[in-house]
């Protein structure tokens, strides 16, 4: 981008698809579960995930099940995280969830209380990959919110093997009692509007694929919603210091989840942009998932060249990504310059890898350009807040003139005797 002016962001890549006709695809999925329930679900997993069955509760025993038949070290480290994630959301929680009054006299109190959601819908994607970090990355904060009522959808092998290993083990580590095995748009239907299996719930939070982002879109107006979470994108901002090694295998890391995910290194340095090329065909040589790689990178990779840092930063403020690396020297003075990122990684040893795991953050974050609205999952998805208010006929009497004379502008004769009877 040396020498252009224009917006970033017709120069820079996303996963290309046709918007109307993937909306009237999920429009049609979701409508046909909330009238037919389990069995339109079914019609949906046979269509779109050769499946015919309905959703199916995991038993306790199966969840159980999961911590035998990992590796050893897998729930260990599910659990390391899970104290990571924990402790990171509980200081969340400590700023979040306090009520407050104000008093502006012994009249007048107005203030606001905080409850946590009652029944909460997280969706972990699966078919491509097992993802149990997610179980983690919802559910952890779901509970440490106060959350009674958790549930996982959660789709099955592609071989129909049921629901992995290790997702298991992660629903145990997190004391998720309630799953389905059921996945895609027509799980997100299914938790929004309930079926004869699954219960409706409050809110939906999770990423998914493209199809599942938007049957989140879809049930908004009726069930609350997290961030538009879809197929996975990083920005390297890097200067010509920056190992090529770690530019690449980041890159590759983020590729890795889906055909659709992008991956943009924005640089002020050719040479690490060859540089970078050259570690990147090293990687994908010897990639278990170099066909995903591959499709992602030719799809949505792409290296922009720019005549200096701060040009950089705009390039990555305008597509607004959803992962942040910034591997450049004093990278702490840039990050105060950042606006648009659902998660920042400062450092050369900061790899979104850190973030998608063990760092404690959560790596539920925004994409497709959310970022520029929108914020990580955090404890405050999962807790309402209600504001009260309580007056004595005093109080009234001190605030009537402003109300009366607001109504009066507002022609909303009804509001002004509303007050009018309390004083006569």
């Amino acid at each position: 981008m040396r020498g252009y002016s224009g917006d970033p962001l017709e120069r820079l890549p996303r996963a290309p698809f046709d918007r109307d006709a993937a909306r009237a695809s999920v429009r049609e999925v979701v409508a046909a579960v909330r009238t037919r329930g389990d069995a339109a679900v079914a019609e949906a997993s046979r269509r779109f995930g050769g499946s015919s069955a309905e959703p199916r509760r995991v038993s306790s025993g199966e969840i159980a099940s999961g911590r035998e038949r990992c590796h050893p070290g897998v729930v260990p480290a599910l659990k390391a995280a899970a104290e990571r994630i924990r402790a990171f959301h509980e200081q969340q929680l400590a700023e979040e969830r306090a009520a407050w009054w104000r008093n502006g006299d012994e009249h007048a109190t107005v203030g606001e209380e905080t409850r946590p959601l009652r029944r909460v819908g997280c969706y972990v994607p699966g078919g491509r990959a097992a993802y149990p970090s997610t179980v983690l990355m919802t559910a952890v904060p779901a509970r440490v919110a106060g959350v009674t009522q958790i549930v996982v959808c959660v789709p099955g092998m592609p071989d129909g093997s049921g629901v992995h290993a290790a997702t298991l083990a992660a629903l145990e580590v997190a004391a998720v009692e309630e799953a389905y095995e059921c996945g895609g748009a027509q799980a997100i239907a299914a938790m929004a509007y309930g079926t004869d299996t699954i219960a409706r719930v409050d809110k939906i939070v999770g990423p998914g694929s493209l199809w599942v982002a938007l049957a989140k879109h879809e049930v908004a107006l009726d069930v609350g919603v997290d961030s538009f979470a879809g197929p996975t994108e990083v920005c390297i901002v890097a200067d010509a210091a920056a190992p090529p090694a770690f530019v690449a295998a980041d890159l590759i890391a983020q590729a890795e989840h889906d055909p659709l995910a992008t991956a943009l290194l924005v640089t002020t340095s050719e040479g690490l942009v060859r540089d970078v090329e050259e570690a990147l065909a090293k990687e994908i040589a010897e990639a278990p998932r170099r066909d995903d790689i591959e499709a992602a990178l030719r799809g949505q990779g792409r290296a922009v060249l720019v005549d200096d840092l701060e040009r950089a930063l705009a390039v990555a403020d305008a597509f607004a990504p959803e992962h942040l690396e910034l591997i450049v020297a004093d990278a702490d003075r840039y990050l105060a310059h950042v606006h648009n990122a659902g998660a920042v990684f400062v450092g050369a040893y900061s790899p979104v890898a850190l973030g998608d795991y063990v760092a404690g953050t959560n790596h539920v974050l925004p994409t497709f350009g959310s970022a520029r609205f929108a914020s990580p999952l955090r404890v405050s998805d999962f807790i309402k807040s209600t504001a009260i208010v309580r007056f004595d006929r005093a109080g009234v009497e001190r605030v009537a003139p402003a109300l009366l004379a607001i109504a009066s502008a507002e022609g909303l004769g009804a509001h002004a005797r509303a007050i009018e009877v309390r004083l006569s």
